[in-house]
């Protein structure tokens, strides 16, 4: 470390401490203490952002006692910041080009540090009193963000009796309140000797009267909110337990409800507002200095280079049968239900979604798609809701019996007086997925609250004066028995009790009918009594084993950042004239046969050359969409009976099969009057 001597009137008479972190700063963080001290504004409050490994290494006592003594340390390095942007000013390049700051606030960012270790770091419902006065770092989700106020955060006084002035702090154990000393704290009070002429003593002064300095005040802007646990991490059963963070100065409004966080400050305590017959109780409060959001980081899912390397080898060893690579990724997909190709197959699809893109006229075309599962009890629907939660880096699982119309959006909830928006379970979900179990059992004024998230992906809401929009980019996956018998004769609406807008905003709803099939009975009995033997041989099958939840997740997560698919034009002509075929043959299926259907097929075939390692949607794409609509339909217009998703299951030969498919849609599609010469179209 270069430790150059400074030597100024200011710098002589501050502590050794602050001098060793002024030497710190000048050294190391140059930059920064440029850029601020160029900044035109005098009044702002500026961040220095110091990374806490970097300071472990070029200086560990003071990286300890950071650590060890934030309340003191931190306000050691603000005045240190301070004087250190005065050091830079001196410099002849600067001089005279840059405005003297007074608010300077070091942020410490313990990223890459072993503060990240579990005692360090741990979860908020482990925080206990040996976690108090050091510096603590706390991962959660945002769930209430409350207004911005002022803060009096210094007062000076003047003692009467020996003119000392000294600041005074409100006290947060106390509710903010300032309390005076007793007594002066000056140690230097000058008395006549008794024993020598002209000569003077110092004692502490013992004065008790004190009067505020005029124009002393420093305010600060503050803001409180409130931090939740992911329930991703907890075990079942256990109640996600939340803490309230304070946020001061620069730090306040960079966060909204729904936002991950990684907060870093010092845990204190204040005492509950008095409540009749309530126990007045200290309550764990959080003093932010670092605050850091992990939506776009997406932290939790690293993906190296030697798994992006085994993801193309395993598509350059299925190039010549393409759809039996698809299928072993898909045989991954919840492998304690046996088959259900269909249903796997729209999971994917759904979790992976499509390329949100913005017309002409600036509206936004969402990306994400929607699924709901209507099918008979034991079906497997609520395995498939919670093997998609795992898959998701971001999700919320709920139930319709326990979600009401606030839980779901936002609730307004009165605290200290005040007005203000806790998230519910969409606005948590934001940039992930919300999963919906026991659908029916939501009331119809409940259901209805979520028409806007599905489509729109924003909530308006205007709950006790407070009116404001928030942002759901959410996948909905929902799951519903049938009302009473499933009737094959009767729409979709009928037989599950949900509105048509509704229904219409789902991208696939697959029925999944218990028929009690003898052929299929026998064959999912084979293999629940056949699960404990190793089938091991083939060379297929070291690329199934691959495919295990966290490769998943990693490769889900890699085909959403790099790929961003385009139509060819063969894709379009088949899904327009798939769409025009079905609105001329819409009858019962009227609730589904919109312009909705139509997204949802782009959508859904964008999805499946994702899952392909692709960057186009080819006509294999645009037919595997119609396929999956198809399974939506209750009476179908390309095939004449629609088989149960419940019963079908993986072919050996899937490449095969699929020829045959395409064949079939693509002689009904021919049937278009607008397309007669579909035929000889290229590529048909």
């Amino acid at each position: 470390m270069n430790k150059t001597a400074m030597s100024s009137p200011e710098t002589d008479n501050i502590p050794v401490e602050v001098t060793s972190i002024l030497d710190y700063l000048v050294a190391y963080h140059s930059d920064q203490l440029r850029s601020i001290a160029l900044s035109p504004d005098p009044k702002f409050h500026y961040p220095l952002f110091v990374e806490f490994a970097e300071l472990l290494d070029a200086d560990p006592a003071l990286a300890h006692n950071v650590y060890y003594k934030p309340d003191k340390y931190l306000r050691f390095f603000d005045y240190a910041a301070v004087l250190a942007q005065k050091e830079v000013l001196r410099d002849s390049i600067f001089h005279g080009k840059g405005v003297e700051k007074k608010f300077i606030h070091v942020r410490f960012n313990v990223s890459g540090s072993p503060l990240e270790s579990p005692e360090a770091f741990p979860s908020i419902g482990r925080v206990r009193v040996k976690h108090r006065k050091i510096l603590l770092t706390l991962k959660g989700t945002v769930i209430r963000s409350g207004a911005v106020k002022m803060y009096e955060g210094e007062r000076t006084y003047i003692c009467k009796k020996c003119k000392h002035m000294f600041p005074v702090h409100p006290e947060l154990e106390t509710r903010n309140s300032i309390t005076l000393p007793s007594i002066c704290p000056s140690q230097v009070y000058y008395v006549p000797c008794s024993r020598v002429s002209n000569f003077q003593r110092s004692v502490p002064c013992q004065g008790t009267n004190f009067q505020n300095v005029a124009n002393t005040t420093v305010c600060h802007d503050y803001q409180e909110i409130k931090i939740q646990e992911s329930t991703q991490v907890l075990g079942v059963g256990v109640i996600p337990r939340s803490i309230l963070v304070i946020l001061m100065d620069d730090l306040v409004d960079i966060v909204k409800a729904g936002d991950d966080v990684i907060v870093t400050g010092v845990l204190t305590a204040k005492w509950s507002p008095d409540l009749k017959d309530v126990r007045c109780d200290l309550d764990p409060v959080l003093i932010a200095n670092h605050v850091r959001r992990t939506n776009e980081l997406k932290s939790d899912i690293d993906i190296p280079i030697d798994i992006i390397l085994k993801f193309n080898q395993f598509w350059a060893d299925f190039k010549d049968t393409p759809l039996k690579g698809r299928n072993a990724i898909l045989q991954g997909i919840c492998p304690q239900v046996f088959g259900l190709f269909t249903v796997k197959l729209a999971v994917a699809l759904t979790l992976i979604g499509g390329v949100q893109h913005v017309d002409a006229s600036g509206t936004k075309v969402r990306g994400e798609s929607h699924l709901l599962l209507v099918g008979d009890p034991g079906t497997g629907k609520s395995q498939f809701l919670k093997f998609a939660a795992k898959l998701s880096n971001r999700s919320v699982i709920t139930t319709g019996l326990g979600s009401t119309s606030a839980g779901l959006t936002v609730t307004a909830v009165k605290d200290g007086g005040e007005w203000m928006l806790e998230a519910g379970a969409l606005v948590l979900a934001d940039g992930g997925l919300c999963c919906i179990d026991e659908f029916d059992s939501m009331r119809e004024h409940d259901r209805a609250t979520i028409h806007e998230a599905m489509e729109q992906q924003t909530i308006s809401v205007a709950k006790a004066g407070l009116v404001t929009t928030l942002s759901t980019r959410t996948i909905v996956f929902g799951a519903t028995n049938p009302k009473g018998h499933y009737d094959p004769d009767q729409p979709l609406s009928v037989n599950t009790t949900l509105s048509g807008p509704l229904l219409s905003r789902f991208d696939i709803v697959l029925v999944l009918l218990d028929t009690k099939n003898p052929e299929w009975d026998a064959v999912v009995s084979s293999h629940i009594l056949a699960e404990g033997e190793n089938k091991r041989g083939e060379p297929d099958e070291d690329w199934a084993q691959f495919w295990s939840l966290p490769m998943l997740r990693r490769y889900i997560h890699y085909v959403k950042g790099h790929f961003k698919p385009s139509l060819t034009k063969e894709a379009e002509k088949v899904i327009s004239s798939y769409y025009q075929l079905q609105r001329r043959s819409a009858m019962q299926n009227a609730a589904r046969t919109t312009v909705r259907m139509l997204e949802s097929l782009i959508r859904l075939g964008q999805a499946h050359a994702r899952l392909m390692f692709r960057n186009e949607v080819t006509k294999l794409d645009a037919i595997t969409a119609i396929l999956c609509v198809e399974s939506s339909m209750t009476t179908s217009a390309i095939v004449d009976s629609i088989g149960n998703a419940l019963h079908s299951n993986f072919t050996e030969k899937p490449d095969q099969e699929y020829a045959k498919q395409e064949q079939l849609i693509l002689e009904k599609l021919r049937s278009v009057d607008e397309f007669p010469d579909l035929n000889s179209m290229e590529g048909f």
